[in-house]
């Protein structure tokens, strides 16, 4: 199977131990994730988002480290979980 790319919006919100990441949101492509995580930083209850890409393949679960395409208030600065 090919390789896909997904596109994903990743609001945060404030816990008791810094930051947490919320219920991610998959977007069609980079420009829609982008404007969905903007609108998503600043919805109240968010502190913050991060619009990402991961790339590999679904049938084996194989994905490469997620590539940041933009931030938008409050990010952790180790997104290597992502």
């Amino acid at each position: 199977m090919p390789e896909i790319t997904y596109y994903v919006a990743l609001p945060f919100i404030a816990s008791d131990d810094g930051i947490a990441p919320a219920e991610a949101t998959e977007c069609f492509n980079p420009n829609a994730a982008v404007m969905r995580t903007e609108a998503l930083s600043r919805k109240p209850g968010y502190v913050g988002a991060v619009a990402f890409s991961r790339t590999g393949d679904p049938a084996t679960g194989d994905f490469g480290d997620a590539k940041v395409i933009r931030k938008f208030g409050e990010v952790p600065e180790d997104l290597s979980a992502l």
